[in-house]
């Protein structure tokens, strides 16, 4: 994270104004607030994932520091928002497939997150659709390649065609034998009223 803002900034011709860290477990971040809030920053990147993500900003506001916060995949979902409660307003992170709520104007989406919930007494959250993703990309590669199925045949199959967007928002994968990844871009959503909102098409 660290170098990708620097690259980043450098784009722009530009450095970052101050940068700090935090040890693995931690749970006070007052001295790293202190520290970018003595630099003036007004754009703060996050390198960190739930309760690191809620700590930062919650003493932040608590201190009248009021950047504008991004944070990665990793503080996309709706724990966030959940534990975090009004003070994680505001904040962006990158993205692709979205948070699945049960009012959500998307007819598709609210129809799945609500058989989720009476199948599972819970809300659907971010993580139910990275495993519905998963097992459905699985699914199209292993019905590619047929009857018969090893590794090979499956690696094939899923080299042979894209895999196209779905309700969630997902980007077009495409896999090869010198790309694994399926895409490298994202988009960005934003904590917006206590639910995340997506902001943007997809970029690199």
């Amino acid at each position: 994270m660290l170098r990708g803002a620097e690259d980043g900034l450098k784009t722009i011709g530009m450095e970052l104004a101050e940068k700090t860290s935090y040890k693995r477990g931690a749970t006070d971040f007052s001295s790293q607030v202190a520290k970018m809030k003595a630099a003036g920053c007004d754009f703060v990147v996050l390198g960190t994932v739930i309760r690191e993500t809620i700590g930062t900003i919650a003493e932040s506001r608590k201190t009248g520091f009021s950047p504008t916060f991004l944070g990665t995949t990793a503080a996309y979902t709706d724990l966030v928002h959940k534990l975090g409660g009004k003070a994680m307003d505001g904040l962006y992170a990158t993205m692709a497939v979205q948070v699945p709520y049960l009012d959500e104007a998307s007819q598709p989406i609210r129809f799945w997150a609500n058989k989720y919930k009476t199948k599972f007494n819970e809300d659907p959250g971010v993580f139910s659709v990275y495993g519905y993703e998963i097992m459905d990309n699985f699914i199209q590669g292993a019905q590619r390649a047929g009857a018969n199925l090893s590794t090979d045949s499956f690696i094939k199959a899923m080299d042979s065609a894209a895999i196209q967007p779905d309700m969630f928002g997902s980007d077009i994968m495409k896999f090869s034998a010198t790309n694994r990844l399926g895409t490298d871009r994202s988009r960005l959503s934003q904590i917006q009223d206590g639910r995340w909102k997506v902001v943007s098409d997809y970029f690199k």
